[in-house]
């Protein structure tokens, strides 16, 4: 999808002007206050949001105060826990984050240096999951590139209104090595190698529990098959296989029943 002219001359212009801002911050390494400033900034000149009506600074979360909140027509969409510009972004930050999000029913969650963004998409299962979606630098990105700015536009206003963020996050589970693993070991893609196979050697006999063992032991990596993104994988991978097959038997049985007892080799009853 084609950002709008109007949404993509902002982009670019705001990371121009916002990029020697980044360098000299980090340069004097300002502390976090200084730095939710330049985020707010960031949030509303580059990524298009109200400054007074979309981002919050005042979002309790048990007792303390999450840095910056994005509301949209009146609900939480994005928490945004800032960092000082000087700082690496850590695990203990994300885990942070991540609560503050699982404690508001919020999926998604920004953790921010100004220059560095990490967004994640939180999963309210047991126990609560999150994902790593969108790693941004922005002092690395060409105001000029049009990819650059379609990541830009992931978090923007006008994306966000359009659900990008969560379309850019479907099609990276679908394209993950989770995903691609599960679908090349599901039972129609199986018997499609099994098929071809057969005519490269017609006269071997290959059964498809072999082909199942030879891909995950000798063609897939154990990362891939092993851990909660795999299993994932897998019970997705299934459930589609599962529909296909039953769509093709509906199929099938209309097809009987549309030409009738005689395509199935019944004799016609007589009048």
């Amino acid at each position: 999808m084609a950002i709008p002219a109007k949404v993509s001359s902002r982009l670019s212009a705001g990371l121009r002007k916002f990029q020697p801002i980044l360098a000299s911050a980090r340069s004097r390494d300002v502390n976090e206050s200084d730095t939710v400033v330049i985020v707010t900034d960031l949030l509303h000149e580059v990524f298009g949001y109200d400054k007074y009506s979309e981002i919050t600074s005042e979002h309790m979360i048990r007792g303390t105060f999450c840095d910056l909140a994005v509301k949209l027509t009146g609900a939480l969409a994005l928490l945004v826990e800032v960092k000082a510009i000087g700082l690496e972004l850590k695990d203990q930050f994300v885990k942070q984050a991540v609560d503050y999000a699982a404690n508001q029913g919020c999926e998604w969650v920004a953790l921010t240096t100004g220059a560095q963004w990490r967004v994640y998409r939180v999963q309210f299962t047991k126990p609560i999951v999150n994902e790593l979606i969108v790693e941004l630098d922005l002092l690395q990105l060409n105001p000029r590139s049009d990819t650059d700015l379609e990541l830009l536009w992931l978090l923007a206003k006008e994306g966000w209104q359009k659900e990008r963020l969560g379309e850019y996050a479907a099609q990276r589970q679908a394209l993950s090595r989770f995903s691609i693993a599960a679908v090349v070991l599901s039972p129609p893609v199986v018997d499609v190698i099994r098929r071809e196979l057969r005519r490269i050697t017609p006269n071997i006999r290959i059964e498809v529990e072999e082909i199942g063992m030879a891909l995950r032991q000798e063609v897939l990596k154990r990362d891939v098959l092993e851990g909660e993104k795999a299993d994932a994988a897998r019970k997705l991978a299934s459930k589609a296989s599962g529909r296909a097959l039953r769509a093709t038997r509906t199929e099938d049985e209309g097809k009987q029943e549309a030409t009738g007892p005689e395509s199935a080799g019944e004799p016609r009853s007589a009048p």
